[in-house]
């Protein structure tokens, strides 16, 4: 297509940046929460849908996902509010499931708010480092961060299990000694 071409379909650069943002809302409601939503377990919910966020972020297919967080501002009027609507009714998604994990004594109590922008912060942010060629895979990602996450939120803290096992790559150390 060409610039003319473009142009005749999309009358500024604003509505072109709108129709990449909203393409990208969609990408991410139908690969992450329409396949999350219906699950009963809060704390499985939450743990899929950071999963299904870094595989979206890491596979090279969401780079309307990417614009929506470093362009989110430039729209404006109602294109910016329906946009930002879309974001909101996400980190609301998260606010009650924590809610109900908390209410369900499987996490302990925090501010959801805090919550769901350290979750969305997590996730949204491994696309700048990750490399499908480094030293880990997004598995490994995955289960690294469910676990720091979870273990995290968890009533007994560090006290509980990893979410995967073989996660400790350095085992701690038991004394001083060891340590320097």
């Amino acid at each position: 297509m060409t610039k003319a071409g473009l142009y005749h379909h999309i009358q500024n650069k604003e509505q072109l940046l709108f129709a990449i943002m909203n393409y990208g809302m969609d990408l991410f409601e139908e690969q992450v929460l329409a396949k999350v939503r219906d699950i009963e377990d809060p704390v499985e919910r939450l743990r899929s849908c950071m999963r299904r966020n870094i595989e979206l972020v890491t596979r090279g297919v969401s780079k309307e996902v990417i614009i929506i967080l470093h362009e989110h501002a430039t729209l404006t009027g109602e294109a910016r509010e329906y946009i930002d609507g879309r974001k909101k009714r996400y980190v609301r998604f998260i606010e009650d499931a924590f809610a109900e994990a908390v209410k369900a004594g499987r996490f302990r109590p925090m501010d959801p708010t805090i919550v769901a922008f350290s979750f969305l912060g997590m996730v949204l942010w491994v696309y700048k480092w990750f490399k499908p060629d480094g030293r880990m895979t997004e598995q490994q990602i995955s289960d690294g961060m469910v676990d720091l996450f979870f273990v995290g939120l968890s009533p007994s803290g560090a006290a509980a299990a990893p979410a995967a096992p073989g996660l400790a790559l350095v085992p701690p150390s038991n004394t001083k000694e060891e340590a320097s």
